[in-house]
């Protein structure tokens, strides 16, 4: 595999993610052909029905992109892609992902009012709320929380005073649930020399010991992404 390239299986999932670099797309069909070669030495068969190609592209001045080919079969061009549940778009905007989950939280929000009409106490209510509609809210939030639109987090935020209203307990707001996530998987990411965005943690001077800075600050795409917000965690709790 070249290094520019990776791949991310998760059951019959197979992902793959390429970075192009001055225009150069040699490796990244190199791979997708050697990837379809792999699986017909080994008796597998793509489904082309769901294979997707998505590109990244932030430029100002952006060029077209010759379409994939597998087996003579052109693969299909999309803005979004649904990854493991979560609607990735190639803009990096969230706003189609938290729109699914408020739709499918406030559907589960019949199910608490029900519960609650039927005598159920308090405790139960809640841990029917984590189990059923928090797990939906909560997940990946650090990937996505921090550039979401004011708009989003609103709505996401109402589906959580729904709950509150219902249950008649206290409920974890999802600013502090990113916030401790966010802190747990910043520790984990630098403890670990083999994850792909350790080198995005670097330390700063022994005199600034167990504080970091993240390399590539600077850039717009990680202006209020999970690296800076975890970076300014580890420092504050240093």
């Amino acid at each position: 595999m070249h290094s520019s390239n990776s791949i991310i299986k998760f059951a019959d999932n197979t992902t793959m993610v390429g970075l192009i670099t001055n225009n150069d797309e040699t490796a990244y069909r190199e791979e997708v052909r050697a990837l379809r070669v792999w699986c017909q030495e080994n008796h597998l068969t793509l489904n082309f029905n769901k294979t997707n190609d998505m590109i990244v592209d932030f430029r100002k001045q952006q060029r077209e992109h010759p379409p994939i080919h597998i087996d003579r079969t052109v693969v299909e061009k999309v803005e979004s892609y649904k990854f493991l549940s979560v609607h990735i778009t190639d803009k990096l905007k969230w706003s189609t992902y938290t729109d699914s989950m408020v739709k499918m939280a406030q559907q589960r929000l019949f199910n608490l009012r029900m519960l609650k009409k039927f005598g159920l106490s308090p405790k139960t209510l809640i841990n029917f709320y984590r189990c059923t509609i928090e797990s939906i809210l909560m997940g990946c939030i650090t990937a996505w929380y921090g550039n979401c639109s004011a708009h989003n987090l609103k709505a996401l935020q109402s589906v959580v005073r729904s709950a509150q209203h219902i249950t008649g307990g206290k409920l974890h707001a999802l600013q502090d649930t990113y916030i401790i996530r966010c802190h747990r998987k910043a520790k984990k990411i630098i403890k670990d020399n083999n994850h792909p965005s350790h080198c995005l943690f670097t330390p700063l001077s022994s005199r600034r010991r167990g504080q970091y800075m993240c390399i590539k600050a600077g850039t717009e795409i990680l202006k209020n992404s999970f690296y800076l917000k975890a970076i300014r965690l580890l420092n504050c709790h240093h």
